[in-house]
């Protein structure tokens, strides 16, 4: 069993940054691809990033490429999502997910444990 905690989130203003953190116990997080995920309110979940077992091959959405920058710290056993110059429309609900493989998943369904989420608010 793997237990996730995200923190970080919050208000802030667009163009500001935020980095939210997520703690997992249970499993090292050193040996599994991890992700973050956000929903807004209306919407489906939607992948933001993920990051592979080694730390060195990421993939991001789209629309925060080049602003966002997930990365983990083996020994903390912490995943971090890094949030620069951020806009309304990532206004949502962030959540981190572990995945039992070691290669880089974009789908939720390549996750099994997932936290229960932060809320960052971004006010134009």
């Amino acid at each position: 069993q793997v237990q996730l905690v995200e923190s970080g989130g919050g208000l802030v203003q667009a163009g500001d940054s935020l980095r939210l953190s997520c703690a997992a116990s249970g499993r090292s997080v050193s040996t599994s691809a991890m992700g973050w995920f956000r929903q807004a309110p209306g919407k489906e979940r939607e992948f933001v990033a993920t990051i592979n077992w080694t730390g060195r091959s990421t993939i991001y959405a789209d629309s925060v490429k080049g602003r966002f920058t997930i990365s983990k710290d083996n020994a903390k056993n912490t995943v971090y999502l890094q949030m620069n110059n951020l806009k309304s429309e990532d206004t949502a609900v962030y959540s981190c997910a572990y995945s039992s493989s070691s290669g880089l998943q974009t789908t939720p369904g390549g996750y099994h444990y997932w936290g229960q989420g932060t809320q960052v608010t971004v006010s134009s």
